[in-house]
């Protein structure tokens, strides 16, 4: 309740100083931040790499997996089909008619064309384990690269942050200061002109009878407005809240 009451029955002029020193606090938070630049962008963007990466070798090693039991099983296969072709040949020795004879035959030619088709399957999935080889210790690689760019820029970042850390901390401390004096529609306001412009300058002074955001010409009477502090006048051309030069005189004296 105190909060909302303050912000009511503040006058215009206090708002608008309050405007003025909030963008004063946002624009050197705009500053700090630029300092960082693009690392904590880039830090996320190789963290998602990361992942990404650390997917692929878990399915790439899954893989790896079952082709090793896919070998296995074809040992399996032709160990248990030469077993069976040793016995089916014992057999043979002892046959007792032509029925049999053929029987036996077949049975060996289908043992000896398992060992054939198991004999080919190793030879393939060998093949393909190198290859999955090659592309596992490729990507571990890659994931090690990235791992030690991750580690440089998250300890260029941490520098920064404890460089401007404390400053960033005072300055959000003023901001909010600066915003209870504002009303919710007004400072509402404030914030989606900042998040619009590219400079993030929402409250803007008057330069030379124009504009200080797009610099289109201010006639005489809407500059007298202007400096009554009566009411919050934007300009008709970008939408920035304008205020004249005496507000910044009057706040640093």
């Amino acid at each position: 309740m105190a909060k909302t009451t303050k912000k009511t029955t503040a006058s215009v002029e206090d708002k608008l100083k309050a405007l003025h020193q909030l963008q004063v606090i946002d624009t050197e938070v705009d500053k700090i931040r630029i300092i960082r630049g693009e690392l904590p962008l880039e830090i996320e963007d190789l963290e998602d790499l990361m992942e990404g990466l650390n997917t692929r070798l878990e399915k790439f090693n899954e893989e790896l997996i079952t082709i090793n039991s896919n070998i296995t099983a074809n040992k399996n296969t032709v160990e248990l089909a030469t077993d069976a072709i040793e016995k089916y040949e014992k057999q043979l020795k002892n046959i007792k008619n032509n029925r049999e004879f053929t029987s036996l035959t077949k049975e060996v030619e289908f043992q000896n064309l398992e060992v054939q088709i198991a004999e080919k399957n190793k030879i393939q999935n060998q093949a393909n384990v190198l290859h999955k080889t090659e592309i596992i210790n490729a990507c571990t690689a890659q994931i090690t690269e990235k791992q030690e760019e991750l580690k440089i820029k998250q300890s260029e970042l941490d520098e920064i942050i404890k460089e401007t850390e404390k400053e960033e901390v005072a300055l959000m401390k003023d901001s909010v200061k600066a915003e209870k004096v504002i009303d919710e529609r007004l400072l509402n306001a404030y914030k989606r002109i900042r998040s619009k412009v590219s400079n993030g300058l929402a409250v803007v002074s008057v330069e030379r009878d124009a504009c200080g955001g797009c610099f289109s010409q201010i006639p005489p009477q809407r500059q007298l407005d202007i400096q009554m502090h009566k009411k919050v006048i934007v300009c008709e051309h970008c939408g920035r809240i304008m205020v004249d030069s005496n507000i910044f005189e009057e706040q640093e004296a």
